[in-house]
This record gives structure tokens, C-alpha cells and sequence, in this order.
């Protein structure tokens, strides 16, 4: 056998290290089987989120997301991971994202203590979730390099107070990027390289919008007129009702969101709690540059008042009190309201809680944002969505109950 000239051997040797690792050798650091060749963007997202054991969060026409919140024990590239999250577009992935060590997760059981004693332990908590998200960040920058080489560092989104400094390592038409804003969170996203190197842009025209949202409105022969397309959020055991409504909201209207940035934009508390006001500024930006508008309506909780949101296929966010009482009542009627083909009937026994609902106290301790997503002229109720997951996607409630909990504040993404 005749040897290779050593330049030849140092030539294949440089071309090895330049296409960089193997699917499998990635799939072998994460510590999970996430690519089956060398193209993610073109398999079945219900395929890899199956190869993943990751459970289907929301399907709408367009998209599909997957999420999980994995035990204490899980790893992915040597860091717990808090949140993963699979998107799907057009039944394609395309695109993941990774929470690690953050202040909603890792500091959920912090949330409202109250003594002295308490607030010690809370302010330990945070201290140690600091640390814990520069471990996290050494780790997984530490991780992506020993697979990729050193890093650049770019930005990402597009609202003033939502874009993030990255570190980003790029194979094959698959952008890695790393941010961990001081305090805030650790996440890693999997996008195309392409969608990265817009920085996640997204600018769907008025008109494809409008199509998109009269397509979700859909019309049902008991009178109940209701948003049935819309892609559902679980803010998981955090209080990130907030910033999960939002990005519910956001994505709805082709604008790119995620709860967690959202949650930094509008100031979220550790464990949660987020102004309303202060997220609908932190968001602003964002939704503007994609071509929407924000509005704070003065609106009457009535069928007629609603339907002109609804109609259009846009649905309201909501400021309200969710109280054991409001809970009690509406998941009681659960089963019963979704097999209700009699507007009339239905109406006339709703009459003991609509006298019910008057006597109910507003508790700022259960202060909540769902969506309203619908309306029955006929039974004078609205419809609602929690961003709990998939079970939450439609509670009813009448228009007694809903001023019995409101706080009066609204808030709509508009074309």
C-alpha cells in the first residue's frame, strides 16, 4: 500500500475539523437524541418532539408548539434545563429553545413571602439563582465550544427593551444562540441560520394578518361566537401568567415573542408578578416594528362590546381576579356548557349564578391576565383562555361574574 503524501493527510484533516462535529456527536453533548441527520428544519415536528418524549403544548392551523418543565435530575449539555420548548411551522420545526437557571422557575417558591424570616430566605434564593445562572452560562458556553469553536457575539430581536446580546456558534444552517442577561435567565435557541441572521425579524403584511385572524373566528350553531385557532402558552408553576398571556397574544398576530424575555421587559418579579402596564411598554417596541399596534380600550364586559374585537378575530387580554369562587364556578360548568345546544335553556339556569356572582369579593392576591376569546349574545356569557396549557383553552363565564373579578384593564394587539 502506497502512504498518502502528508499534505494530503493534513489537508483531510483540516477539512474534518472545518465541517465541524457529527449530528451524532452533538446528539452525544446535549445528552438527548435532538437531530436524526444533518437538517433539523426539515423533520416532522410532531416526529422530533416524539423522539424528544416532549408533550404537544398547542396546535393551531399554522403552528404547533411542544413544551416540557423536566425534574431536578435533567440535563442538556451538562446544565439543568428549566423549560424546552419545540415550534413547528407548517407541520416543519423550526425552531428550540432552552431556559435554564432563571428568576420565574428556579425562585417560583419564593413568590409571595411575607415575614421577615421569609424575605431573608427569598433574598438567599436569588443571591444563589445569580450564581447559578453564571454556572450555567460558563457550562453551556463552555459545552457549545468544545463542539463548535469559539463563539460570536450578535444581537437578537427586535424591541428596544426584548433584544439580547448573544453568543452564537453556527453548523449547517443551524444558528446555537446563548444569552443570560445579568440576573434574568439562561437561554439557548436553535434557529435556522437565517432566521438569525435577521434577528428573529418577523413582518407578515396587514393583509395576511387579517386573513389569518378571520380564519380563526369560528361561528357555532348554539350562537357561541369564539377564537378557536389561537396557540396556547403553559407559564408552568411560575406566575408568568403575564408575560404567557402576552406572548400568546403577540404570536397570534405574527409577532416574535417568548414569556421569559418578556417577563425581563416588563420587570417580572422573581417567582413572578408583572405589571400590565409596565409589559405593555417593554413589548411596544417589538409589536411595532412588526407592523401591529398596541391598544388600552375602555370596554364594557357585554357580548355587544366584545364582539368588536372577536369579530375581527382579535382577542383581549384581561386583567381580572381569578378567586376560588370565579374558579369554583366556571370549572363546574365545564362539561355541562360544552355540550350546551339550547341557548335559551342554558340562559334560564344560569340565573342562580348570576344572583351568586354579586355577593363575590375582588382579591388582590389572585390578581391574574387571561384572555378573553369569545362571546353568546344569546346566554349573555364571555368565553376565556389561561395560559395553564391545554385544558385551558375555554372556560365560560357570565357577564355577572366577569365584573364580579375585573380589574378593569384590557389590553389588544391590533393590525
Amino acid at each position: 500500500m502506497i502512504p498518502r503524501p502528508v499534505c494530503a493527510v493534513l489537508l483531510l484533516a483540516s477539512t474534518a475539523a472545518a465541517a465541524g462535529p457529527d449530528f451524532a456527536d452533538i446528539n452525544t453533548a446535549c445528552g438527548a437524541p435532538l437531530f436524526a441527520d444533518d437538517n433539523l428544519w426539515d423533520d416532522d415536528a410532531d416526529a422530533v418532539a416524539q423522539r424528544l418524549c416532549w408533550p404537544r403544548e398547542s396546535a393551531t392551523s399554522l403552528d404547533s408548539s411542544y413544551r416540557i418543565y423536566p425534574g431536578a435530575d435533567a440535563r442538556f449539555l451538562g446544565a439543568r434545563p428549566y423549560s424546552q420548548v419545540l415550534y413547528g411551522e407548517n407541520g416543519s420545526t423550526s425552531a428550540l429553545s432552552f431556559v435554564f437557571a432563571n428568576k420565574g422557575d428556579a425562585v417560583a417558591g419564593a413568590a409571595g413571602l411575607t415575614d421577615q424570616r421569609d424575605l431573608r430566605q427569598r433574598r438567599a434564593e436569588l443571591r444563589g439563582n445569580r450564581k447559578a445562572i453564571e454556572e450555567d452560562e460558563n457550562t453551556l458556553a463552555g459545552a457549545l465550544g468544545a463542539l463548535f469553536g469559539e463563539p460570536v457575539t450578535a444581537r437578537f430581536g427586535q424591541g428596544s427593551r426584548t433584544r439580547e446580546t448573544v453568543q452564537r456558534w453556527d453548523w449547517r444552517g443551524h444558528a446555537f444562540l446563548l444569552s443570560a442577561p445579568r440576573g434574568e435567565y439562561v437561554t439557548l435557541r436553535v434557529l435556522p441560520s437565517a432566521s438569525a441572521d435577521g434577528g428573529g425579524k418577523s413582518k407578515l403584511a396587514d393583509d395576511v394578518i387579517r386573513a389569518r385572524a378571520a380564519a380563526g373566528v369560528e361561528r357555532r350553531p348554539n350562537g357561541d361566537v369564539i377564537l378557536s385557532d389561537l396557540p396556547m402558552v403553559d407559564q408552568g408553576p411560575k406566575g408568568y401568567c403575564v408575560p404567557a398571556t402576552w406572548e400568546r397574544a403577540m404570536r397570534w398576530m405574527g409577532v416574535p415573542a417568548d414569556m421569559y424575555v418578556l417577563a425581563m421587559a416588563g420587570n417580572t418579579g422573581a417567582g413572578g408578578g408583572t405589571s400590565g402596564e409596565d409589559i405593555m411598554w417593554g413589548a411596544r417596541d417589538a409589536v411595532t416594528r412588526a407592523g401591529r399596534r398596541l391598544d388600552s380600550p375602555a370596554l364594557k364586559l357585554a357580548p355587544a362590546a366584545v364582539a368588536k374585537f372577536i369579530d375581527r378575530g382579535l382577542p383581549v387580554m384581561w386583567g381580572m381576579f381569578s378567586t376560588p369562587d370565579f374558579n369554583r364556578a366556571v370549572n363546574e360548568r365545564l362539561a355541562p356548557r360544552r355540550a350546551m345546544t339550547d341557548p335559551a335553556a342554558w340562559s334560564a339556569s344560569l340565573e342562580t349564578a348570576r344572583t351568586a356572582a354579586k355577593h363575590w369579593r375582588k382579591d388582590p392576591e389572585a390578581a391574574h391576565l387571561c384572555m378573553i376569546t369569545g362571546y353568546n349574545e344569546a346566554t349573555g356569557e364571555l368565553a376565556i383562555s389561561d395560559s395553564y396549557g391545554p385544558g385551558f383553552e375555554e372556560r365560560w363565564m357570565t357577564v355577572e361574574e366577569a365584573a364580579a373579578v375585573s380589574q378593569g384593564r384590557f389590553y389588544v394587539i391590533e393590525f
